[in-house]
């Protein structure tokens, strides 16, 4: 299995930053489509942003021009620059890979870490 490790959550004010971070295992990471998503309670799971092998980026429109996805695939690692935070982005982070085919099912988070909580509060 790819194992999963993010960091970087914490409390922080409306309008500020944070830079979450996301560590995966295996040889095959420059191939995975690596995302965030994230859930709070009562609220489903949804996807914050991705990018491809390529780096083709998608983002959910609620942080577009917010969020930044990045890799560096030498490090294996995907981070999540989060600025301009508002208190709806409050919500536990995880760190995704999408294992293409046959590894993994496409277009779903086939692994995930523990998860990160972000807190945006006055």
């Amino acid at each position: 299995q790819v194992h999963i490790v993010e960091s970087g959550g914490g409390l922080v004010q409306p309008g500020g930053s944070l830079r979450l971070s996301c560590q995966a295992s295996g040889d095959l990471f420059s191939r995975y489509v690596m995302g965030w998503f994230r859930q709070a309670p009562g609220k489903q799971r949804e996807l914050v942003a991705n990018i491809s092998a390529t780096k083709n980026t998608h983002y959910t429109d609620s942080v577009k021009g917010r969020f930044t996805i990045s890799r560096d695939n030498a490090q294996n690692t995907v981070y999540l620059q989060m600025t301009s935070l508002k208190p709806e982005d409050t919500a536990v982070y995880y760190c995704y890979a999408d294992l293409p085919s046959p590894w993994g099912t496409q277009n779903q988070a086939d692994y995930w870490g523990q998860g990160t909580q972000v807190t945006v509060s006055s």
